[in-house]
């Protein structure tokens, strides 16, 4: 009897080649800007305590339906890391780095929730965190480091909402005033409704049933319970952005999905994504969250974006797969005792930093040259008796068809002359049947 074939569990996705290109060149890009940005990396667990998550927030979604637990064996109670900040300011408040402290992450994420386009239970975070200062320019760099991670990977339609939270003193009394509208206003919206409303109204404003919208869109807004310093702090942040030539809207009902959240709010939104699924990333400052971990009062800001939702949106995977994915296929022409040469070529061309490959299995030279095709190659570099006797190779551009003979020692410098970087114009291919002096 034949065994089960197995498959990933729902909502979780394999990410192969040659789609992971896509997701690798976005991860690569990231990494490139947060360090241009002075943010080193940092790996934490995926498995924390519970309660480091619980602190994020008890009535939130996440953590209430979504978050996945366990028991240990030695009884301790774990969660699946469900969002990034959380690990991130439970390492900070443990060991302490000094301030500011300024780390990026990319990590998978588990929220039991509904599958959909982009949207996985378990699904990877490219973030950044900055620990320790409560200046509002840091958050005019943090933002720009997100629009500039979107605005380069090319996502289109992009819009940056922002907002403030304002301090927590000053919650209480927009909280009095938003619970009492909405039991008020949505007295009829059913158990649901009212049930987030008494645990917590703030969850309701980024509420997407659209029964809801009317009550919400009528409700008090934030904006209207700043205090002074709040007020003061979300104007120079707006005016750092204005200084940076960044378009923003103001969203007063714009909250985030999480409790921890002070002052400064943001999300990034395209069009191409789903209207109820729009936005690629979003963070917002976070100054009591290192204290409720165990560590001393320490303001902070960050922001994550979703990788499956960052390629999505910037079609990124049809872009990475018209690119050639090799500079050069070796193929040998040489017989039974080809082989040494050929591994000798490849080894030579990976050491100079050319993406280099070849055939394995004794495939015919018919079988080479369509591995090399369906490996995407932009050379294919064929070993024959005659060439090499003259102390040259054979060059084929796999796109034109033209190839030339290249002497074996200079074969290296002259592949590197052709597969420039992005943005640099490589020399014109031979045309079919050209020869060139090597």
């Amino acid at each position: 009897m034949p065994a089960t074939r197995l498959s990933a569990p729902v909502g979780m996705h394999d990410v192969l080649p040659p789609d992971s290109a896509a997701w690798a060149e976005a991860v690569t890009r990231f990494a490139r800007l947060a360090d241009r940005y002075g943010y080193g990396l940092a790996v934490t667990p995926i498995l924390e305590h519970a309660e480091v998550f619980r602190r994020i927030g008890e009535h939130t979604d996440v953590v209430a339906k979504e978050m996945y637990e366990l028991t240990d064996r030695s009884g301790r109670r774990l969660a699946l890391r469900p969002e990034g900040t959380a690990s991130v300011v439970r390492a900070y408040a443990q060991h302490r780095p000094t301030p500011p402290w300024k780390v990026w992450y990319v990590a998978p994420n588990f929220r039991y929730e509904r599958p959909q386009r982009g949207r996985y239970r378990q699904h990877w975070q490219l973030g950044v965190e900055a620990i320790g200062a409560a200046d509002p320019e840091l958050d005019v760099e943090c933002i720009a480091l997100a629009w500039a991670t979107a605005t380069e990977m090319g996502v289109p339609a992009l819009r940056l909402l922002v907002n403030s939270m304002g301090d927590p003193e000053e919650r209480p009394g927009y909280l009095e005033a938003l619970r009492a509208h909405l039991r008020r206003a949505g007295a009829g919206l059913g158990e649901a409704f009212l049930a987030r409303v008494e645990a917590n109204p703030l969850r309701v404003l980024d509420a997407k049933d659209p029964d809801w919208q009317e009550v919400i869109e009528r409700a008090p807004q934030l904006a209207e319970h700043l205090g002074a310093a709040a007020r003061a702090h979300f104007e120079a942040v707006q005016a750092g952005l204005r200084d940076l030539g960044i378009p923003y809207e103001l969203a007063p009902r714009l909250v985030r999905g999480f409790d921890y959240y002070t002052r400064t709010t943001f999300e990034l939104q395209t069009d191409v994504l789903d209207a109820a699924q729009n936005a690629v990333g979003g963070g917002g400052r976070y100054d009591r969250l290192v204290e409720e971990m165990g560590g001393p009062a320490t303001p902070a800001i960050g922001f994550a974006m979703g990788v499956e939702r960052l390629v999505l949106a910037a079609g990124l995977t049809g872009r990475v797969a018209d690119r050639p994915r090799l500079d050069a296929f070796v193929i040998d022409a040489l017989g039974p005792d080809g082989a040494r040469e050929a591994i000798l070529v490849l080894a030579e061309l990976r050491a100079a930093g050319l993406r280099a490959d070849r055939a394995y299995g004794g495939r015919s030279l018919k079988g080479q040259w369509r591995a090399a095709d369906r490996a995407r190659a932009r050379y294919g570099v064929m070993l024959a008796p005659a060439e090499l006797a003259r102390g040259a190779v054979v060059v084929k551009d796999l796109a034109s068809g033209g190839q030339v003979e290249v002497s074996r020692s200079a074969l290296v410098g002259w592949l590197q002359a052709r597969t420039a970087p992005a943005g640099a114009a490589p020399p014109p291919p031979p045309a079919a049947g050209e020869a060139v002096d090597p």
